[in-house]
């Protein structure tokens, strides 16, 4: 089996400028998923796809490769996870290399680590052609509210009004780090949540969104209570 990792780094960041290549703890916050991959020996390829020389650069001073620049097509605001992957499986094709499994890993995912890569990828088999993290949600989305068109809070679903927080079915959501993925599955159904799709589960600690800096403040804190090493870090 040949497999392949893409890491998805696209320069031109809304929310967070440069978000990226941005400083996380001493090193840029891409660097954690390309060591992590490299670190896990699952790849035979450690590739970046970006848009931005910069990111290229650092992502090669770090381990990985950047063999060509991603399409201005698929760099703008509206180009989709996967066809960004098909299209860096293409190019792979056209230069005469094909892989079997792939792993979509976001660049700005710290928490990500080498044994966490391998045991989504462990998963993988005759009747799983994907794997993915997820999180419950931390709090019953049966006992969400909304505001209504008068101003007033309702519940979204009242059904579950009396119900206690114990009895509701636990619900999750994409933890938004990485994929894993039979080639010729995604070649096929054009998803990452595949039909037969497995998932990691994961602890809140080891999950962030970085897309605001309040969530990147947020994401220093959980990442260094687990490397409490850090603290001599300024």
């Amino acid at each position: 089996m040949k497999n392949l990792c893409i890491i998805t780094a696209r320069g031109g960041s809304k929310r967070i400028p440069r978000k990226n290549i941005k400083p996380f703890w001493g090193k840029p916050v891409i660097a954690y998923s390309i060591e992590s991959a490299i670190n896990s020996n699952l790849f035979d390829v450690v590739m970046v796809s970006t848009d931005d020389h910069e990111i290229a650069t650092i992502a090669k001073e770090y381990g990985a490769e950047v063999p060509f620049l991603r399409s201005a097509e698929n760099s703008n605001d509206y180009a989709g996870t996967t066809d960004v992957l098909l299209e860096v499986l293409e190019v792979y094709k056209e230069k005469g290399f094909v892989f079997d499994i792939l792993c979509c890993l976001y660049p700005t995912a710290p928490f990500v680590t080498p044994e966490k890569l391998k045991e989504a990828y462990n998963m993988l088999g005759t009747d799983i052609d994907a794997s993915f993290t997820m999180v419950q949600y931390s709090y019953p989305i049966q006992r969400s509210l909304k505001i209504n068109s008068e101003g007033y809070v309702e519940m979204n679903f009242p059904q579950y009004r009396s119900s206690r927080s114990q009895d509701l079915e636990k619900i999750y959501h994409d933890a938004g780090q990485f994929y894993f993925i039979k080639i010729p599955t995604l070649l096929c159904e054009k998803t990452l949540w595949c039909k037969h799709t497995a998932q990691l589960i994961l602890s809140d600690l080891e999950v962030q969104d970085l897309d605001t800096e309040t969530d990147w403040k947020i994401a220093e804190i959980k990442y260094q209570r687990e490397h409490p090493q850090l603290d001599n870090i300024q």
